[in-house]
């Protein structure tokens, strides 16, 4: 079966930014806080793998304080490496 080609008009929509919908402000001086477990929650799969830009629709820089966030969290024990 040969696959159509996408017009302009059919592009999938955008992913909304999560923090965005969430009102967090990030900058610079305010990093998401690796305490606030709730949001991090958010951003973790099922299996506890920390979700893509892709899925999430972070810019670069918010998505690389995310996943430092979960790290940190992580090392602190406030949330699992994983959950098999």
């Amino acid at each position: 079966m040969a696959r159509r080609a996408r017009r302009e008009d059919e592009r999938p929509a955008r992913k909304k930014n999560q923090l965005v919908a969430l009102g967090v402000r990030v900058d610079g001086r305010n990093p998401v806080d690796y305490k606030d477990i709730g949001l991090l929650r958010q951003f973790l799969s099922d299996k506890g793998r920390i979700r893509s830009r892709r899925l999430t629709g972070l810019t670069p820089q918010q998505q690389r304080q995310v996943a430092t966030a979960i790290r940190n969290a992580r090392e602190m024990a406030l949330l699992p490496y994983n959950s098999r």
